[in-house]
């Protein structure tokens, strides 16, 4: 087996693309988007014509309404080809609002309903800050399964665990390139701090039973994919995809999900004040989540763009 098929022995591979044709040589069981992919999508001569499509058959409803459309329409043509879940991502400029944050997931799900797809195929994704956290464990009440995402801390991992969130997203390469910048060097994988931190939340998670999957993403190499084999899940680009594909090298599985009957790792309080205080005091973990939310926020604003000229 070549080294992608190995990995999954271990691990749920998921694509992290909006570029849904790409996606069908890996198999994959679920897809995630976010903005800064459905726009990146839009703009291939391959998916313009579902892009305008869209915008057209929708003419005359608001902007936000029409994206709305388009990030269901790339949804549903992803749900054609992986049999598991898509993520669709809430707007982050929403990501302080909890009370719009459940009603845009809404909206979003009540599309996909409309369609014909079943709410369990889905999950919303929503940004890691306290009030995308309180919006999620909302949501999950409802049946609406979230995707909490912009994730890089331990205590952000464990409120999510404790609101009972069913998967988040630790960025291991956005990690990984707050360090470089900071100490001028690259890591190894076995010493990259992303790797690190998505192995200290899935242990902490099995530790305290939580039922949270975790999923790393934001991967900058194979070689960090691999020091992941075991996770619950792995979001992984088309490109390094493909890579894994290609190579032969044995996969071992460095995650194992031991059963602990013992607290052996020490339980964070995941209070309001405990958050974001916690959140405060990692400086890459607050510089990164406000970087992410700038990025995700620009993005959003092109496709609107993209959409008011078409």
């Amino acid at each position: 087996m070549n080294t992608l098929d190995q990995l999954k022995q271990f691990t749920t591979v998921v694509a992290d693309t909006g570029d849904f044709n790409s996606m069908r040589a890996y198999a994959p069981r679920d897809a995630t988007t976010n903005p800064s992919l459905i726009l990146k999508a839009v703009q291939q001569d391959a998916y313009k014509p579902l892009f305008h499509e869209t915008v057209a058959a929708h003419k005359g409803r608001t902007v936000d309404a029409i994206i709305d459309q388009v990030l269901i329409r790339f949804g549903l043509e992803i749900l054609k080809i992986v049999p598991g879940r898509v993520s669709t991502e809430v707007d982050a400029r929403l990501s302080f609002d909890t009370n719009a944050t459940i009603a845009k997931a809404r909206e979003l799900i009540a599309l996909y309903e409309k369609a014909g797809i079943d709410r369990k195929r889905i999950l919303i994704k929503i940004a890691s800050t306290w009030e995308g956290v309180q919006a999620a464990s909302a949501l999950e009440k409802e049946g609406i399964h979230c995707n909490l995402t912009l994730l890089f801390a331990p205590i952000q991992a464990a409120a999510c665990a404790e609101g009972g969130i069913t998967l988040i997203s630790p960025f291991v390469g956005r990690i990984l390139d707050w360090y470089k910048k900071r100490d001028g060097k690259d890591f190894a994988p076995e010493d990259d701090p992303g790797v690190q931190s998505v192995r200290y939340i899935y242990s902490y998670f099995k530790n305290y039973g939580y039922k949270t999957e975790v999923m790393g993403a934001s991967f900058r190499s194979t070689g960090q994919v691999l020091a992941l084999a075991g996770c619950d899940l792995l979001t992984i680009s088309t490109d390094l995809l493909n890579q894994l594909q290609s190579m032969n090298e044995p996969v071992v599985r460095k995650l194992q999900p031991v059963n602990v009957t013992q607290d052996t790792l020490i339980k964070l309080p995941t209070d309001e004040a405990s958050f974001r205080y916690s959140l405060n005091d990692d400086a890459m973990a607050t510089e990164k989540l406000a970087e992410g939310i700038r990025l995700f926020a620009a993005d959003a604003r092109k496709l609107e763009q993209l959409v008011a000229n078409a």
